[in-house]
C-alpha cells in the first residue's frame, strides 16, 4: 500500500512520508511480525526462503565433509599441503564471485531494473553482464596460466614446487564456470528461484566424492596420480553445475548468452562494474586473508625438523580442516539467511522504503545472532573430538587433529561476526555506499597480516591464522554496526541487545550441557557397547558426539522458547 501510495500522489504522498517517519519506524517492527500481505508479507516470503536454502546448503555441506573425509587422508604432510593450497586458487574466485563483489554489484542493478524496466531489459543486462565477465575471466585465466608458466620455467623449484604448479594449472578453469555460476544463480534469486542455486555445490561434492572414492583410487595407485584425478575431476563438475544453471535461467525467460557477438556495453553493466569494484575489497578480504593465510603458512612451514622456520609440515591441511569446520555452520546458516534477504534489501532500496528497509535488517542481524553465537561455543567445546572422528585415519594423525582443533577454536571466536558481517555489507552494498566498508576492509587486511606474521613465531603458531582471523572480523562487525547506526539514525539497538541477553543464557546453559555430555557419556557408551565386540571405537565416538549435539541442540532450543526469544518464532513461522 505504500508503494502504491507513493506512486499515486507524488512529491505530497514523499513529504507524508517524511511527517510520519518516526512513527513508522516504532510500528515497523509489530507489522513485520503481523503484516500478512504487501511489502511485509514479501518481506515474510524471502526470510522463509532462508529455510530452503538452508536445508539446501545443509545437505551440500554434509557432502561437502563426506568429500573431505574421503580427499583429506591421501598424502603425506608435503603432498596435501600442495594440493591444498592449489585447490585454494579457484576456490577463492568461487567465494569472491559466487559470495562476494560479483553478486553483491549485479543484483541491486539488475533489481532495480526489473522494478523500473520490467524483466525484458533485465533480461538483455543479464546478458550483457555475462558476456563483459566471460572476456575478465578468460583474460585473468590467461594471464595466470602464462605466469605459471613463467613460474615453471624461471624457477621450477623441486618436485614438490612443481606439483603445486601443475595442479593450480589443471584447476584453472574452474574459475570460468564458477563464476558464471554465481551470475546466474544471483539472477534466479532475483527471480524468486533459491533452489538450484542452493543445490548446486550437492553437484560439485558427488562428482568429488566419486572420482576421490572410487575413480582415483581404480586408475591411479600412487597419491601423486589420485590428486591429479580429483583435479581433473573439478573440471567435470563445474561444466555440470553452469549446465544446469543455463537451463533454469532460460525456463525463467533469462539467458547468459543471447547477444554476446553484437550486444554493446550497456549502461547497467558499467553500473555493475562501477559498483564492482570497491565492493570486491571488502567482500573479497575475508576470502584473500584466507588464501593468504595459507600461503604465508606453506612460506613458513619447516623443510626439515633441524629448520629454524616456526611451523611443521602439514600445517596447510591443519588450516583447511578447521576452515572447512567452521565454514560449515556459516555457510549453512549465515550464508543462506544473507543470500535471501539481500535481493530484498535491494528492492526495499529501489522503492526508497527506509522503514522497511532497517526493519528487515534488524530481524537479519537478530537471527544471525542468534544462530552464531551458539554455533561458535558449540565448535569450541566440540572441537578437538569432532576433528577426530571426521579426519583422523590413513596420513591425518594424532597431532593433526591437535593442531586443526586450536585453529579451529581460535576461529570460532569470531563466529558472531562472520555472520553479522555478511548481513552488514550487503545492508551497505544495497543502498550503494560501498566506500566505508573498502576502507575499513584495507585496514583490517594490513592488520591482518601482521598479527598472522607476529602470532605464528609465538606458542600460538598456526593457531595465530584463525585468532587473527576472528579479531579483524569481529572489529568490522562491531565498527559497520555503527556506521550503519549513524547512517539511519536507528536500527533498532535495543532490541538486538535484549535479543543478546536471551541468546547468552541459552548459550551458557548449551555449553554447560555440551561440557556434561563429553565428560560422561564416553562411560555410557562404552557401557552399552560392551556388549557389541565387533562395534568400532567410531561408532562410539559418533553416539557419543551426535547425542551431545542432540542434547546440546534441545537445551539451546528449550532455553529460547522459554524466553520466548523472538528469533526462535521467525524459524517456526511457516
Amino acid at each position: 500500500m505504500h508503494g502504491k501510495k507513493k506512486k499515486k500522489h507524488g512529491q505530497d504522498a514523499h513529504a507524508t512520508e517524511n511527517e510520519n517517519h518516526s512513527s513508522e519506524v516504532l510500528a515497523m517492527d509489530h507489522q513485520s511480525e503481523t503484516d500478512a500481505g504487501g511489502e511485509h508479507g514479501e518481506s515474510h516470503r524471502f526470510f522463509g526462503a532462508a529455510r530452503l536454502v538452508a536445508g539446501l546448503t545443509m545437505l551440500s555441506r554434509i557432502l561437502g565433509l563426506i568429500r573431505d573425509m574421503v580427499i583429506i587422508p591421501i598424502g603425506g604432510s608435503v603432498l596435501a599441503d600442495r594440493f591444498w593450497t592449489a585447490f585454494a586458487v579457484p576456490n577463492l574466485f568461487r567465494r569472491l564471485f559466487g559470495e562476494g563483489a560479483m553478486s553483491a554489484a549485479f543484483v541491486p542493478v539488475f533489481t532495480e531494473v526489473a522494478e523500473s524496466q520490467g524483466w525484458g531489459r533485465a533480461r538483455l543486462v543479464l546478458a550483457n553482464v555475462a558476456g563483459a565477465l566471460a572476456v575478465v575471466l578468460a583474460g585473468l585465466i590467461a594471464l595466470i596460466a602464462i605466469g605459471l608458466w613463467v613460474a615453471w620455467a624461471v624457477w621450477p623449484g623441486d618436485w614438490a614446487r612443481l606439483l603445486l604448479l601443475q595442479w593450480t594449472a589443471i584447476m584453472l578453469p574452474f574459475m570460468f564456470t564458477v563464476c558464471m555460476l554465481a551470475l546466474g544463480s544471483a539472477a534466479l534469486n532475483c527471480r524468486g528461484h533459491f533452489a538450484y542455486p542452493a543445490l548446486s555445490p550437492i553437484i560439485l561434492n558427488v562428482v568429488l566424492i566419486i572420482a576421490a572414492a572410487w575413480v582415483a583410487p581404480a586408475l591411479a595407485k600412487t597419491d601423486v596420480n589420485q590428486f591429479f584425478v580429483i583435479a581433473c575431476s573439478l573440471i567435470l563438475a563445474g561444466v555440470v553445475q553452469l549446465l544446469g544453471v543455463v537451463l533454469l535461467l532460460r525456463r525463467a525467460g533469462l539467458t547468459l548468452f543471447a547477444g554476446w557477438p553484437g550486444l554493446a556495453m550497456l549502461p547497467e553493466t558499467r553500473k555493475v562494474g562501477s559498483l564492482m569494484a570497491p565492493m570486491f575489497i571488502p567482500l573479497g578480504i575475508l576470502q584473500f586473508s584466507a588464501f593468504a593465510d595459507r600461503l604465508i603458512a606453506l612460506i613458513f612451514t619447516a623443510p626439515s625438523p633441524e629448520s629454524s622456520l616456526p611451523l611443521a609440515s602439514g600445517v596447510v591441511r591443519c588450516i583447511y580442516v578447521a576452515n572447512r569446520m567452521f565454514q560449515l555452520p556459516l555457510g549453512v546458516l549465515a550464508i543462506s539467511i544473507a543470500t535471501v534477504v539481500f535481493p530484498l534489501f535491494s528492492r526495499f532500496a529501489a522503492r526508497d522504503d527506509k522503514p522497511a528497509l532497517t526493519g528487515a535488517v534488524n530481524r537479519a542481524l537478530r537471527l544471525s545472532l542468534f544462530l552464531g553465537i551458539p554455533a561458535g561455543v558449540a565448535l569450541i567445546v566440540l572441537a578437538e573430538p569432532v576433528v577426530k572422528l571426521l579426519f583422523e585415519r590413513g596420513q591425518f594423525t594424532a597431532f593433526s587433529t591437535q593442531r586443526a582443533a586450536i585453529i579451529l577454536q581460535m576461529y570460532c571466536l569470531g563466529m558472531w561476526a562472520y555472520f553479522c558481517n555478511h548481513i552488514l555489507l550487503r545492508a551497505f552494498f544495497a543502498i550503494k555506499q560501498p566506500r566505508g566498508p573498502m576502507i575499513l576492509a584495507c585496514s583490517l587486511a594490513g592488520l591482518n597480516l601482521v598479527l598472522v606474521l607476529a602470532g605464528i613465531f609465538t606458542p600460538l603458531k598456526g593457531a595465530a591464522v584463525g585468532l587473527a582471523t576472528a579479531i579483524t572480523s569481529s572489529i568490522n562487525a562491531v565498527v559497520l554496526t555503527y556506521w550503519l547506526r549513524r547512517r539511519w539514525g536507528q536500527i533498532g539497538a535495543r532490541r538486538i541487545i535484549s535479543s543478546l541477553g536471551r541468546i547468552a543464557l541459552g548459550t551458557a546453559a548449551m555449553a554447560g550441557v555440551l561440557w556434561a555430555s563429553l565428560r560422561w557419556l564416553p562411560g555410557l557408551a562404552g557401557w552399552a557397547f560392551s556388549t557389541l565386540t565387533i562395534a568400532p571405537s567410531q561408532a562410539r565416538e559418533a553416539t557419543v558426539i551426535a547425542m551431545t549435539v542432540i542434547l546440546g541442540s534441545a537445551t539451546y532450543l528449550l532455553i529460547s522458547y522459554a524466553l520466548r526469544c523472538e528469533e526462535l518464532a521467525e524459524l517456526r513461522r511457516r
